[in-house]
């Protein structure tokens, strides 16, 4: 009801204070960097050496982002005979997951507001208290009452009614395939804008042209194994030469190491627990499943359960090899550090693998440049990587297929949240 009041004047605020909004919200929220760093290492278990950058300056530099770009969006378009326009959609109901508490809160909550929306947030009930920081900070910030508010509890209770109640006109989802499809049934029975980022089982093809393949390994780790590989993004399938398997073993087993598991609040540690017992019991039954459908652990074990003075639900970085693409843990998303390699003959083979997926979300070709270009365009995913390439926070985010409807970040992010009026203008009097 709050949200629903507030949007005839949010709506009609002019841009720049709205920005001008936003760039105080953003400076009492840089405020707070300490406390969320603790935070997420508290209530996620993000090592603070990670967190500090994926977890906290990250989100702030895509805060900044969209600020930045709402500028170059188009809100008004002279046409022919009409004048075209971009207006707010209205009541955003969104609803972000608990595995990036303040990274997926950014991406919805941020572009709806600059683009003249009134939110509801829903935060995960497992990560809630780095988005009550970020409430503090727009009160800080003198946002006007009833713009943005936030709902925590359970999504079968808060995620529904933002999804049935007609006077929320859209719902952004980050989460399960299963939970967006069901969520998203529910929201069409009353014709609300849809926008989902879901899961993602994302392949890493390594070329067999490339000589070394040493500066391939690290973007590939820290892409599976940091956050404790829950991340929708996380490059899950390793596919290379089969010439070069034994080749690429010995080079991700002599790497492993590098990633040391335990406290978070250590600053050497890089791999922290998982999330919660009830995933750290997930991702132990599909290594054990790995294990029974024939798959060779090449790192890592089937992980035991804490003893009862220790803290923390942890699973060491696990690589299995020998992997087929029909087997499940090849197909599923596991959500946990855990690489699957899979072997091919000829690079065609190897995009018939990486294509051989409900998923398209993400996806990294390793080896020669201009090869690798031509590989990446052959390969179905909304985010593909050429080797070493940093990620660009104005490029549009999402995935095809079961991975998602809609993009996130930048222009084409901050426009998801608006929708198109024509005005035929060209009158005789």
């Amino acid at each position: 009801d709050a949200a629903y009041e507030s949007l005839p004047a949010w709506r009609a605020t002019p841009l720049e204070k709205r920005r001008a909004l936003m760039q105080r919200f953003l400076e009492h929220f840089k405020a707070m960097r300490q406390a969320i760093i603790d935070l997420e290492a508290a209530e996620l278990g993000a090592p603070i050496a990670f967190g500090a950058n994926a977890h906290c300056d990250y989100q702030f530099v895509r805060i900044q982002s969209y600020i930045d770009e709402v500028e170059k969006v188009v809100f008004e378009e002279p046409f022919e005979h009409s004048t075209v326009i971009r207006e707010p959609v209205g009541v955003v109901g969104c609803i972000t997951p608990w595995n990036y508490p303040i990274g997926q809160i950014v991406q919805k909550v941020i572009p709806a507001l600059l683009t003249g929306n009134t939110v509801v947030l829903k935060p995960s009930q497992s990560t809630p208290l780095t988005a009550c920081l970020m409430m503090e900070a727009f009160r800080l910030a003198d946002f006007p009452k009833g713009v943005v508010n936030l709902v925590s509890g359970r999504g079968s209770r808060a995620g529904a009614e933002l999804a049935l109640n007609p006077k929320v006109a859209m719902i952004s989802f980050t989460g399960s395939t299963a939970v967006g499809v069901s969520l998203s049934q529910q929201a069409l029975k009353t014709v609300k804008r849809i926008s989902l980022e879901l899961g993602g089982k994302s392949p890493c093809v390594w070329l067999p042209d490339l000589p070394d393949y040493r500066a391939a390994v690290k973007p590939l780790f820290n892409s599976i194994f940091l956050n404790s590989g829950q991340t929708c993004t996380a490059l899950s399938r390793l596919i290379v030469p089969k010439a070069r398997l034994a080749e690429v073993e010995k080079l991700l087993l002599d790497h492993v190491k590098d990633y040391p598991v335990g406290d978070p609040f250590d600053p050497k540690i890089l791999i922290g627990p998982m999330a919660s017992r009830q995933q750290f019991e997930t991702v132990k039954s599909y290594i054990e499943l790995g294990v029974t459908e024939g798959a060779r652990l090449l790192a890592g074990s089937i992980p035991e359960e804490p003893g009862a003075h220790e803290k923390g639900w942890f699973i060491q970085p696990t690589i299995f090899t020998n992997v087929k693409n029909d087997m499940r843990i090849a197909r599923e998303e596991i959500f946990g550090p855990v690489l699957c390699v899979i072997a091919y003959d000829t690079v065609d083979e190897a995009v018939a693998i990486a294509n051989d997926t409900p998923y398209g979300l993400n996806a990294m070709v390793v080896g020669p440049k201009a090869e690798a270009q031509a590989v990446a365009r052959r390969i179905n995913a909304g985010n593909v990587y050429i080797n070493d390439a940093p990620r660009d926070v104005t490029a549009p985010f999402g995935g095809y297929g079961a991975s998602g409807i809609g993009r996130e970040g930048g222009r084409y992010g901050l426009m998801e949240f608006t929708q198109l009026k024509a005005v035929f203008d060209h009158s005789t009097y």
